[in-house]
């Protein structure tokens, strides 16, 4: 089963990658000029907004939630770049390397995935995506604390390991929305 899963996070990321390199091409890397709160933020509203439609049942913007939560894997890959590299005062990065590092974080996010599925038999299948939306939301609250706090942490996992397990529950998310819904 874990290869079958392996596959669907690849085939996710595709559109993900997708979405970051047209994004790229429209707008080079002007997101490097973020700080590491504002995309904390970003991830906030398009987590916010899905919890919204998924109570609502109607939108009046026509974009659904898996743009959004297309969005969120993207803006948690930014963010590690940007604790990694810090922030720029402009758009200096080329789009080969942007997309370089963007991988790179997605390909981690992977292994980490696949280490915990093993230790949680993918329990994430039996999940509601309105569940893994929650989860999302309330790992944004503890970064923005862990923000707060200046970054350091008593006992708890830091910023890095928390954007990780919101790229997962993102693509567990897609997944369900994306891949699970063509095979029904």
């Amino acid at each position: 089963m874990s290869q079958h899963t392996k596959k669907q996070f690849d085939e996710v990321i595709r559109h993900c990658q997708q979405v970051f390199e047209n994004k790229q091409k429209d707008y080079g890397s002007a997101w490097r000029i973020l700080r590491v709160p504002s995309l904390t933020d970003q991830i906030y509203i398009k987590a916010n907004r899905i919890r919204s439609l998924q109570k609502k049942g109607e939108r009046k913007v026509n974009e659904g939630i898996v743009p959004e939560f297309i969005g969120i894997v993207n803006y948690s890959a930014m963010a590690l770049i940007q604790l990694e590299l810090g922030v720029a005062e402009e758009a200096d990065m080329e789009n080969e390397t942007a997309l370089q590092l963007y991988l790179r974080y997605l390909i981690e996010a992977c292994d980490l995935m696949m280490n915990k599925n093993h230790d949680y038999d993918e329990a994430w299948r039996n999940m509601r995506v309105s569940s893994l939306d929650d989860i999302i939301l309330m790992k944004l609250l503890r970064i923005k604390q862990i923000e707060e706090n200046e970054g350091k942490t008593v006992v708890s996992e830091g910023l890095e390991a928390n954007y990780f397990d919101i790229i997962n529950y993102a693509v567990f998310a897609l997944i369900k929305l994306i891949i699970e819904k063509e095979n029904e």
